[in-house]
């Protein structure tokens, strides 16, 4: 048995309950072959793939907390650490009730070489609690947040573990924990990005992740001689990520015709309406049924079906493994050229392979949504240096990350016989990084 099946058959023993992470593994560890074969003796001697699967360490606590009608409410939180051979540990904080800890592990997994892949130093963590907040009041949520923090501080720090937003956990989560974090510590220091602006927010960041898909996308279609111009895309997901990727698209001259929440879809053969999916989305917070009642021409749909309009460009933004074998059936026989991935993992093997063998171009989570964690690090570094840069300057340096990822991630590809292989050059570009750092640093 040769070394990368030797790793995944003990990782698949141990983990055999986390169906998420061992997907990520699988993923990473299949892809990555090509660069352990040509090294195998010495990465098995140093227990290379041992030490880059298993975190360097994982909280599990007790949240509890009073809702409005004076109940004492009891969560599950989470923090894994997962390697921070190239700076501080860095992935953000989800809340939803999917939460477990081979989510968390999953999604920390994936931000190690995500988070390389940018080009900063920033190492790979991820968090959060089944806590759900939709329903909830302000105070319910300041309640949760304030002792979701009080047991989270103990284990971070602007130069140890710097958490983020994410699912459920916007700029009113963050602002919470912050504060709390602040009133235990008795310092100010940049321990959260994601902040609001008054109190060391990074403009763009709001924006980063949807833009930056955006931004890498559009390189991949320059480098094969295309562009975003007159572009048909359909979209999932109503949050963050799909609302700022919208907007960038529509600004680069595509349109963008559906977007989807957790019950239902919207078809938009006009383009969507960005304003009007903000403000059922981020001041409503409402179902998109509010959206077709608002904008005529406009369909409504229950359940899934975005996948299934025709388009030139897919973007799934919602969460993992939302694009199935059969959507990417349908997304082949309708003539789509490109799928890159606005959120981690959305997409099964399955579904990628069949893609790929079909002649789509496919750029995975860990490339084309690292945008959002890239201007994190900006943050963090404006943070450090007591300094705000206008919004201009933050959108330059993510575009420039974006490009540069693109073509980091196509020479990887290239350098092991993989041309047009986007998921094995971003994951050889990111695992090269951090085995660099990891032996140089010796066995810890």
């Amino acid at each position: 048995m040769n070394y990368v099946d030797e790793v995944l058959a003990k990782v698949q023993a141990k983990n055999a309950s986390e169906p998420e992470f061992l997907q990520a593994v699988e993923e990473v560890l299949e892809s990555i072959r090509p660069v352990v074969e040509a090294n195998e003796e010495f990465y098995k001697k140093e227990a290379i793939l041992e030490r880059i699967t298993e975190p360097d360490r994982q909280f599990k606590f007790r949240v509890a907390w009073v809702d409005d009608s004076g109940q004492v409410q009891v969560n599950t939180g989470y923090r894994v650490q997962f390697n921070n051979a190239i700076g501080p540990y860095k992935g953000g904080l989800r809340l939803h009730p999917s939460v477990y800890l081979g989510i968390i592990k999953f999604l920390g997994f994936e931000q190690i070489f995500k988070n390389a892949l940018t080009g900063l130093p920033i190492g790979g963590g991820k968090g959060g609690s089944d806590f759900d907040p939709k329903g909830k009041s302000d105070r319910e949520i300041m309640a949760f947040c304030q002792s979701f923090m009080t047991e989270l501080s103990k284990y971070i720090g602007a130069d140890i573990d710097v958490p983020a937003g994410d699912i459920g956990t916007g700029a009113r989560e963050i602002g919470y924990m912050f504060g709390q974090y602040k009133r235990i510590k008795s310092q100010w220091e940049g321990v959260l990005t994601g902040k609001g602006l008054s109190f060391g927010g990074s403009l763009a960041r709001t924006e980063a992740t949807g833009y930056g898909l955006l931004y890498i996308t559009e390189e991949l279609l320059k480098s094969h001689g295309d562009d975003m111009k007159g572009k048909k895309c359909v979209v999932s997901g109503a949050g963050n990520v799909a609302i700022y990727a919208i907007q960038k698209a529509h600004q680069l001259g595509a349109k963008c015709v559906t977007c989807s929440d957790s019950t239902g879809w919207i078809y938009d053969p006009e383009g969507i309406d960005v304003a009007l999916l903000q403000e059922i989305k981020e001041v409503k917070r409402a179902r998109l049924t509010e959206y077709a009642e608002a904008r005529p021409g406009a369909e409504y749909h229950d359940g899934r079906g975005v996948w299934a309009i025709p388009c030139d460009i897919a973007l799934p933004c919602a969460t993992q493994n939302e694009l199935m074998i059969e959507d990417a059936k349908e997304l082949v026989a309708n003539g789509c050229k490109a799928v890159c991935e606005g959120a981690n993992m959305p997409t099964t093997l399955e579904a990628t392979k069949y893609l790929m063998d079909n002649g789509i171009w496919f750029i995975p989570g860990k490339a084309a949504n690292a945008g959002g964690v890239a201007t994190s690090a900006l943050e963090m570094s404006q943070n450090s240096e007591r300094l705000s840069w206008t919004f201009d300057e933050v959108d330059k340096m993510l575009n420039r990350i974006m490009v540069d990822i693109y073509h980091n991630i196509d020479d990887a590809g290239k350098r092991y016989g993989c041309e047009g292989n986007y998921v094995v050059g971003a994951n050889i570009a990111g695992f090269e990084k951090v085995v660099d750092a990891m032996l140089a640093q010796g066995v810890c």
